[in-house]
Order: structure tokens, then sequence, then C-alpha cells
């Protein structure tokens, strides 16, 4: 009888590189992706060590769903997707990327997950750990497949994951050492279709820490505050609103260290290059992870004064004439987008609007009292925004075709000592490619602007 193969469904990065791992570990591996239209010869081309296997484009028969053990999903294929339900019925397991690289990985690991903040902090965590350990590998949902790492990591390794709800979907037994959830508000629900599934995803990262393992949670939302007091890993909390018996919080501008209701100033919030609340919150989360990591505390300090802000989250951009220009691409949600519009401390001329991702924004207008002068709207999702501006009040909105139009109007608008934030509160793929092709468009037409930049 014919030894059953890895199908891998998806031909990104994260279907190539875990294509790679089971190839390179000997396994018999099928790639498939539902586009039809695929070009064979391009991918191949483009990846030629995986030119001698096997590439299925569009469907496969019942015979074929047959072949395999299991499947491992890309980060972008649902579950519920009619080819996945029927593998499963097959019998074939179903696993993902992240899965499959853990279990293939050696070293100790952390993880981070959230709505909001993942790539500051492990970004951030990133920055201290390799100040500490010689072996360090930032891997994930930050744009670096774990399972382009795995194979090559060793019992000395310290791995930092950024882990999204679609990776945690098919996470079976993942187990980082010290594991955070920053935040959880409504996101992706058409992919989760109700906030019930979405948290529970979330809440996976820490379903294998056992009482030996460390879990980082943020006091101030409601959903996690209920959910640690009857998780397994031991919590450490952090808090951007009161103090704490036991954890990190800030008051008066500096993050303090708490251990049974006994508080040790940490760091002024003055020392970080990261602006606020929400990055107050991020550095918080990375301080906790890299303590339970074993870092020292004056490594942690000196990784935190150091680190810049990560590209396209609230990045400042220059100032022209004036005007300072921020790129918040990577608000592609409105809480992300609340966080933005709150760090910024001057009138401001806000750019949102884009793909549809079935969110709501009331919230995200209500932010905007004190703080936004015009708001321009592109994208799928202007008119609904609009309609939603009627409703809450907010009149001092304009619709634009294009990006470089909404930057235009914002500069027309903008007096000296302004700010300019595109923070648009949707994702990026109604008119680019992803959240960083729309950020790099804003920033190089933003130069480009008259006058000199500073």
């Amino acid at each position: 009888m014919e030894e059953k193969g890895y199908l891998v469904i998806g031909t990104g990065i994260s279907g190539v590189c875990a294509a790679q791992l089971l190839k390179e570990k000997g396994e018999k591996v099928t790639l498939f992706d539902a586009n039809e239209e695929l070009d064979k010869a391009a991918f191949f081309a483009k990846n030629p060590d995986l030119s001698d296997l096997p590439l299925v484009v569009g469907s496969l028969t019942e015979e074929e769903m047959g072949n395999f053990s299991t499947a491992v999903l890309s980060p972008g294929v649902p579950l519920d997707q009619p080819l996945v339900q029927e593998l499963k019925k097959k019998g074939v397991k179903i696993s993902g990327e992240i899965e499959l690289a853990y279990q293939n990985a050696k070293g100790r690991l952390c993880a981070v997950t959230g709505t909001n903040g993942k790539t500051t902090t492990v970004s951030l965590i990133g920055e201290i750990l390799k100040r500490f350990y010689k072996d360090v590998r930032v891997v994930g949902n930050i744009g670096n497949p774990y399972t382009a790492e795995a194979l090559t990591t060793t019992d000395d390794t310290v791995t930092d994951a950024e882990i999204s709800s679609f990776q945690l979907e098919t996470a079976d037994t993942f187990h980082p050492a010290a594991a955070a959830i920053l935040n959880i508000t409504p996101d992706h629900l058409n992919r989760h279709h109700t906030m019930e599934e979405y948290i529970r995803v979330k809440e996976l990262i820490t379903k294998n820490q056992t009482e030996d393992d460390v879990l980082v949670l943020n006091y101030e939302d409601d959903i996690l505050r209920s959910f640690g007091a009857n998780v397994k890993a031991s919590v450490v909390w952090f808090s951007s609103r009161r103090e704490l018996e036991n954890g990190y919080f800030v008051k008066d501008r500096v993050i303090y260290r708490a251990i049974g209701g006994k508080a040790k100033e940490f760091l002024p919030v003055s020392d970080l290059l990261i602006i606020g609340p929400h990055n107050w919150e991020n550095a918080m989360a990375a301080m906790a992870v890299c303590e339970a990591m074993g870092v020292p505390k004056n490594v942690i300090k000196e990784g935190c004064k150091n680190f810049h802000a990560v590209e396209h989250r609230i990045e400042y951009v220059c100032t022209k004439n004036g005007v300072k220009f921020y790129n918040d691409s990577k608000g592609t949600n409105p809480d992300a987008a609340i966080k933005a519009v709150e760090s910024m401390d001057a009138p401001t001329c806000l750019i949102g609007g884009g793909y549809d991702k079935g969110s709501t924004y009331d919230e995200w207008i209500a932010s905007f009292k004190g703080r936004i002068k015009k708001l321009v709207l592109i994208g799928q999702t202007r008119d609904k925004i609009a309609e939603c501006c009627r409703k809450n009040g907010f009149m001092s909105f304009e619709t634009a075709d294009t990006l470089e139009e909404a930057v235009d109007i914002c500069v027309e608008a903008a007096v000296p000592g302004d700010n300019i934030l595109l923070s648009p509160a949707c994702a990026s793929w109604d008119m680019f490619k992803n959240y960083e092709v729309r950020g790099q468009i804003f920033k190089e037409y933003v130069r480009s602007l008259p006058g000199d930049a500073k």
C-alpha cells in the first residue's frame, strides 16, 4: 500500500516554506492552490527547489483527497472552506504552518497574539532578546514564516513569534513558555463569523501552557481579565490605567513593576521612543515576556530605550511647512486606528477607509472629538463610514478617489502645527496589495510634496 503524504494548501510564502520544510525532512509532499489561473511555470521558476513536487490547482478529486494523511493549511485558508471540510470527512488530519514549525523546532519559545500591537511588541521583544541571547529568531505573522527557521534551531535557540488568530485556528501541540494576549477587540469577523469564536481562537495560545509557564495579559481588557482567572499558566498583568498588586503598570508617566503589592520604578515612559498609551502597554507586555524568558532587568531597560517604532505603525514620516506627517497604514481595524488618533498631540487631518472587513466605526468616530479636524475617506468603505459620521454628528469629512488626492485635501486643510495621519481603520486589499504598499505610497507621495522635509 502506497504511503500517504502531506498536502500543503496555499502557495504563498507560508505554503512555500512549509513545503520546503517537509521536503527537507524527506516527506512526500503535494502542493495545492484553489486559484485555477495560477501559473505553474512562473511558480516553479520562482521556487526552483520545489520544482520536483506535484502542484494541483483549482480542485482535488475524491481519489486525490485519499492520498494524504495530513493537510497543512496556510493561514489564509479558512477551516470552513469546503475542501478542508471534505478532507476532514475523509480522515485527513488538518494542521497549520505554525503547528508544523513548532513540531520541528528546538529551543525555547515565546509568543504574542492580540488584535492590535502584535508586531510592535514582538519586534521589541526581539530587540531585547538579541541583547542577551546569541541565537534569537523572530518569526510568524511578522513576515518571517516559522517554518523557514524551524529546522535550523538548536536547544540554545530562543524563538519570538507573532501569532495571528488565523494561525491559532490550527494550533494543536503549540506550547510557548511565555505567551501574551495584548487585547481582544472585534476584527476578522468575516473569517471567524462571531466575536465568541474570535475570542476562543485567540485564547488558544495558552491551551497547552502549565503552571510553570507565564501568560501576560492586559488588565484593562474585560475579556482578558475574566479569562485570566481560569488559566493554568502563571498570569502577569499589565495596565496603563491603574496600579496593580502584581504586574507592570503606569503611574504619573512611569512604568512600575509590582510583586506582592510592592512596586518599584522600572522605566519612565519618556525613555521610550514609541509614543502613546497603547505603546506603553506594548512595552509592558514585552518587559513581562522578556522577564519570563530570563532576561535581566538592565538588559530589558536598554532594549526598550533603543527601540524605534515599527514601520507603518504611527511612523513619523517628516515635517513639511510646519505640518507633521504620520504613517499608520498598519491601523487596519477601528481599535488600532483609535490608538493612533489618541496618540496625536495636535489638531489632525485623518485619512481613513479601505477594504470592508465587516467592522463598525462608531467608537473610532467618537475618538475624534478634540483631535480630528478633518476626515478624508477612500476605498470600499468610504460611503459606509460617511454614513456613520453623519449618524454620529461628525460632519467634517470628504471623500477622495485616490490616496494621493486624500493627501492633497489634507494638505490644503492643515496649518503649521497640525498633523496629517494615515490610519485607515480598514484593510488595504481593495486598492493596494497590502498595508505595506499603502504605507509606502503614502510616504513617497508625502516626501514628494513641495517644501523642505524635516
